[in-house]
């Protein structure tokens, strides 16, 4: 089984501020809305909205969750519209089919492989100072994640991540030119996703710790089913990295059902 939850937080509450600030204590949470401790589940979120008003947060778990906690700390006790709403995920994962079209969200940290960052942040510059000479020569340690920073190579890393998920993005629709006017038709049509959001999250994870830094990007568009199973293996397990600061969750929805003449 899998839930999709949306929970409605009171950004005007100081435990919601303290929440909404820093994914690692959000991420905390969370978890402790699922009563098998420890999590040992994957569990994906996103932050839905966030205004001076209302902030939502979609939560996708494996076990049914309660959010009763996070209601009563951080969110709207008795009000109405304030009740989390809890929606058994199975259905959606049993319409997806090779061809098929949906609707899709997705906030990412788009990030590429390096061996040295040009700007290490202290935790990189850490690792570096542990690259030491030894008996056995130089430690070698795994590349560092780097942020993919402008658009274009945002869109880019969202196109290669699909290859790998079972979907593919198709060419945004196009109106025919206005009569009389002429378009190079050898330009590739654009593909149907939209760059809605960029954001970069600063936090600690504990006081007086290293501060962390995560570049995020949320996508919007429309996608088609290549490989049913590798789509759904990624809504359940995300896509791309730092999934506990409320990264990688993909969400479908039908596409909107367009106008025909009568």
């Amino acid at each position: 089984m899998a839930y999709l939850s949306k929970i409605a937080l009171n950004p005007r509450r100081r435990s919601a501020l303290g929440l909404l600030s820093n994914p690692h204590k959000l991420h905390a949470a969370v978890l402790a809305g699922l009563a098998v401790q420890p999590v040992t589940e994957r569990v994906l979120w996103r932050m839905e909205n966030h205004t001076a008003h209302r902030a939502e947060i979609l939560v996708l778990t494996a076990s049914r969750p309660s959010w009763e906690h996070l209601v009563e700390q951080a969110g709207w006790p008795d009000a109405d519209g304030g009740h989390p709403l809890i929606a058994d995920y199975t259905p959606l994962l049993q319409r997806i089919a090779r061809g098929r079209e949906f609707a899709f969200r997705l906030t990412a940290n788009p990030v590429q492989s390096v061996k040295r960052p040009d700007k290490p942040s202290d935790e990189q510059l850490t690792r570096l100072k542990a690259d030491t000479d030894t008996a056995n020569g130089p430690v070698r340690h795994r590349g560092f994640r780097v942020a993919h920073r402008t658009a274009a190579q945002q869109i880019g890393w969202l196109m290669q991540q699909a290859d790998h998920h079972g979907f593919t993005i198709p060419p945004a629709p196009t109106s025919p030119p206005a009569p009389g006017i002429h378009t190079d038709e050898t330009l590739a049509a654009a593909p149907a996703v939209s760059l809605i959001a960029r954001n970069v999250l600063r936090f600690s994870k504990h006081t007086g710790g290293p501060r962390v830094t995560v570049s995020t990007a949320t996508f919007q568009g429309r996608l088609r089913v290549t490989d049913p199973d590798a789509l759904r293996n990624a809504l359940l397990t995300g896509i791309g990295p730092a999934k506990g600061y409320g990264q990688g969750l993909l969400t479908l929805a039908p596409l909107p059902t367009e106008d025909t003449d009568g």
